[in-house]
C-alpha cells in the first residue's frame, strides 16, 4: 500500500473517532505510561500491521511499535502481533480504530488464502470485484493480495468492463466493444459479459481482453473456455464462494473473481491487552 495514501485515510479514520479529543483520557496524565499486546483471538492470516505502525505515528510519535508478525503471516488463537508501549491516553485512542481495520483486513486475507488452498489451481487465479466497503477499498484489496489473491480493476477508471445493461445501452456487444474501443488508448483494457453462447461467440468476434462468464455451471464453463482463443483471457463470476469453490478447479478459466471476500467476511477476533503499573485491564 501507498503510505501516503494510507496514513491521509488513516487521519481521517482516526478524526472521525475521537473528534476534538478523547474524554475519557481525562483519567490520565501525560506521564502516565503503558505497554500493550495485541493477540489474535482465533486463528487466521495478517494483514494490517503497517496500519497499527502508521496510524499510532499520526496520533502520537511517542509511541513504541513493535511488529512481531509480518502481514500474509498465519497466526494461531493467542500469539501475540503487536507489542506497544507509551503514553496510556494515546494507547487507548488510537486502539479501537486501528483493531477495527485489522480485524476486517485479517479476514479478507483469511478468506482469500481458504479460497487458494480450496481451488489448487497452479492456472486459474482467485481474484476480488468492485464489492468493497466505501472507503475501505484499498486496505480490503490489499487484504486479498495478502492472502494470496490478485486484484481485479480497482475501480471505473482502469479498465472497462461492459456488463449486460452497457450492452443493452449501446446495442449489442459488437457496438458496445467498438465505441469503447474507438474512445480509448491502446492501454485500457476491454471486458465483456457473457450469459449465453450466442453472446461468448459474438464476444469472441468483438476480441476484447477479457471475457467474462456470468451465473454459469462450471460444465458450461468449461465448455465455453474451450471455445475461445487464448489470445482472449476468461474470468468465471456470479455467486462462487469458498463452499462451491472446488467444483471450478478445472474448468480452465483463467480467473475467478468472488465478490464474497469482501462484501461477506466476518471480522477476525483480535483483541488489545494494557498494563499499567503492574495492572492489567482487556479493552475491547
Amino acid at each position: 500500500m501507498n503510505r501516503l495514501k494510507v496514513e491521509k485515510a488513516l487521519k481521517h479514520f482516526l478524526i472521525e473517532d475521537i473528534g476534538d479529543r478523547d474524554v475519557s483520557s481525562v483519567l490520565f496524565k501525560e506521564t502516565d505510561l503503558g505497554e500493550a499486546i495485541v493477540r489474535f483471538k482465533e486463528d487466521g492470516v495478517i494483514a494490517g500491521l503497517h496500519c497499527f505502525k502508521w496510524g499510532y505515528g499520526l496520533l502520537d510519535e511517542g509511541v513504541k511499535v513493535e511488529l512481531l508478525k509480518s502481514d500474509g503471516d498465519y497466526v494461531k488463537s493467542g500469539e501475540a502481533v503487536v507489542r506497544l508501549s507509551g503514553p496510556v491516553a494515546s494507547l487507548l485512542s488510537g486502539e479501537r480504530v486501528l483493531l477495527n481495520l485489522m480485524q476486517r483486513m485479517s479476514a479478507i486475507a483469511t478468506l482469500t488464502a481458504k479460497c487458494v488452498e480450496t481451488l489448487g489451481s497452479s492456472h486459474t487465479r482467485i481474484v476480488d470485484t468492485r464489492k468493497t466497503t466505501p472507503g475501505l477499498r484499498m486496505f480490503e484489496k490489499y487484504a486479498v493480495r495478502t492472502g494470496g489473491g490478485f486484484n481485479h480493476r480497482i475501480g471505473l477508471y482502469d479498465a472497462v468492463m461492459l456488463k449486460d445493461n452497457h450492452i443493452a445501452a449501446a446495442g449489442s456487444i459488437t457496438q458496445a466493444v467498438e465505441k469503447v474501443r474507438a474512445s480509448l488508448g491502446h492501454m485500457v483494457m476491454i471486458e465483456v459479459e457473457v450469459e449465453t453462447e450466442h453472446q461468448l461467440q459474438e464476444a469472441i468476434a468483438a476480441q476484447p481482453h477479457v471475457i467474462m462468464f456470468d451465473n454459469q455451471t462450471p460444465e458450461t464453463m468449461t465448455h465455453w473456455a474451450k471455445l475461445v482463443p487464448s489470445s482472449i483471457r476468461t474470468e468465471a463470476s456470479g455467486g462462487i464462494d469458498l463452499r462451491k469453490l472446488a467444483a471450478y478447479r478445472d474448468t480452465g478459466v483463467d480467473v475467478i473473481s468472488i465478490g464474497a471476500l469482501t462484501h461477506s467476511v466476518s471480522n477476525i477476533d483480535i483483541s488489545m491487552n494494557l498494563s499499567v503499573s503492574s495492572k492489567e485491564a482487556v479493552f475491547v
